[in-house]
């Protein structure tokens, strides 16, 4: 052999060694980092879904306790108003403006005469009932406002929208 030829190998055998002793582990480890960075990556978005699942969680707990609050305010007005309507009543019954709601109409006769019992009232009948009111007198408030405001023309109608249901005045 040439001289050469051993001196080739032996550079050769040289860069093997370095290659062996250097490079390759350098690469090894360099795999090893990769590894762990994408180990680090699925645990950072396994957290990212935990954290958004969770945060739409307590999102919908949120919106509905706060549907539960405006549930429970207005029960809380509502009850409110119930109070109120039951001083009024209260009210009303303290001042005497209530005493007709305390008497049966069996009992009528008995309270004749009293605050109860007005001897201008007649016998007070279901709504509708009244036979004792005149034809023209109107059946309710409404209707007499209807009428008020018909007579007082506010509501007149003119020759192009007279009501064609009536008989005509002359």
């Amino acid at each position: 052999m040439s001289t050469g030829l051993i001196i080739a190998i032996v550079v050769v055998a040289i860069l093997l060694i370095a290659l062996f002793a250097f490079v390759l582990p350098r690469a090894r480890k360099q795999a090893q980092v990769r590894a762990r960075e994408r180990e680090l990556g699925q645990r950072r978005e396994r957290a990212v879904d935990e954290h958004r699942s969770e945060a739409e969680n307590r999102r919908r707990d949120a919106e509905m306790a706060e549907q539960k609050a405006r549930i429970a305010e207005s029960e809380a007005q509502r009850e409110r108003a119930e109070a109120d309507l039951r001083d009024q009543r209260a009210d009303m019954h303290e001042k005497g403006m209530a005493d007709h709601e305390l008497v049966d109409d069996s009992e009528r006769d008995r309270f004749a005469g009293t605050s109860a019992v007005r001897d201008d009232d007649p016998a007070p009948m279901a709504d509708g009932d009244r036979t004792d009111r005149p034809m023209h007198e109107p059946s309710s408030e409404y209707e007499q406002g209807r009428e008020d405001e018909a007579r007082d023309g506010r509501f007149a109608r003119g020759d192009e929208t007279a009501r064609t249901d009536e008989p005509t005045r002359n």
